[in-house]
């Protein structure tokens, strides 16, 4: 079927994760199963960022250095990140090392200091763009159209009006897509139905 591939193990999967089998792992156990934990949360939307003009895949295989590098994206250490540490990032090759992007992710761990002290949690304020409505059947061609929403663009909006960076609307679907606010999984793909009974 369009939009799957056969794995080794004989189970259909979206087509987007055959490369390796870190990336099948990946959507096997994470992609589009719901998340409301602030500190994964937060990682996301920096790892979103990060990958801006990259693929998935090369923030996925770095992605413990950049846990390393951010103190677990606890995002009330990073705010309290400095010069110095944007220099010692700048430094490290275990990261994407774009001086924009280090910057970025430390504006937007103040921030988001700032939206869990204003709704109590990260989680509570995201989780309420999730979508009223979705199609009952995700097609591999509906899905290839679909790199933003009405709730992704709100939502883009209302985090650039907070001061958040590299947050426009198609990275924004793409985070809420990992993070379970829809769930993406092609029609067929056998994660599909173990992600939706976490909706």
């Amino acid at each position: 079927m369009d939009g799957l591939f056969v794995g080794d193990d004989k189970k259909p999967r979206c087509s987007w994760c055959q490369a390796t089998p870190l990336y099948q792992l990946y959507h096997d156990t994470e992609w589009g199963f719901p998340v409301k934990d602030d500190h994964r949360l937060f990682e996301k939307l920096c790892l979103e960022g990060f990958q801006s003009g990259l693929s998935w895949l090369t923030i996925l295989n770095k992605r413990e250095g950049f846990r390393k590098a951010f103190q677990g994206f606890d995002y009330a250490k990073v705010a309290r990140f400095t010069h110095k540490d944007v220099e010692r990032m700048l430094l490290d090759a275990s990261i994407v090392r774009h001086r924009g992007k280090i910057e970025a992710a430390i504006n937007n761990a103040q921030r988001a200091c700032e939206m869990a002290q204003e709704f109590g949690s990260i989680a509570t304020y995201i989780w309420r763009y999730q979508p009223a409505q979705r199609p009952k059947t995700v097609t591999w061609e509906w899905l290839k159209q679909q790199t933003t929403s009405e709730e992704s663009k709100a939502l883009s909006k209302d985090l650039k009006k907070r001061g958040w960076k590299f947050v426009g609307p198609t990275t924004v679907y793409a985070f809420m897509q990992a993070m379970g606010l829809v769930n993406d999984h092609v029609e067929g793909c056998h994660v599909r139905n173990k992600a939706g009974r976490h909706e």
